[in-house]
């Protein structure tokens, strides 16, 4: 049974940081993403990796939010600085298998974990 666990949503203040963790299991994707979902928005792509290390980001958090992954831990994390209040919302994480098959994602597995930026 595939496994996705969210944590590391808190409420701060603009500007501030903070960094989301995922957790997977089994071990077996090949690349993983962040998504987030605002309270009556549509789900949106914020970042993305694969295991050769190469990342994506959504232009808007693009020199703010950093992706990474440790092997060891099953964990994927999402280094947020500078944080704006339109940062604000659920996020969720999803991953990928060898095959393609995306498992996760907004709404799609967990309850994700909530960011809130207020001013």
């Amino acid at each position: 049974e595939v496994q996705l666990v969210e944590s590391g949503g808190d409420s701060v203040q603009a500007g501030g940081s903070l960094r989301l963790s995922c957790t997977v299991s089994p071990a077996i994707f090949t690349q993983m993403a962040w998504y987030r979902q605002a309270s009556a928005k549509e789900c949106e792509w914020v970042s993305g990796i694969r295991n050769d290390g190469s990342e994506d980001y959504a232009a808007s958090v693009k020199g703010r939010f950093t992706i990474s992954q440790e092997f060891a831990k099953n964990t994927m994390y999402l280094e947020m600085n500078s944080l704006r209040i339109d940062d604000t919302g659920v996020y969720f994480c999803a991953a990928a298998d060898a095959s393609g098959i995306w498992y996760g994602g907004c709404g799609a597995w967990g309850q994700g974990t909530q960011v809130t930026v207020s001013a």
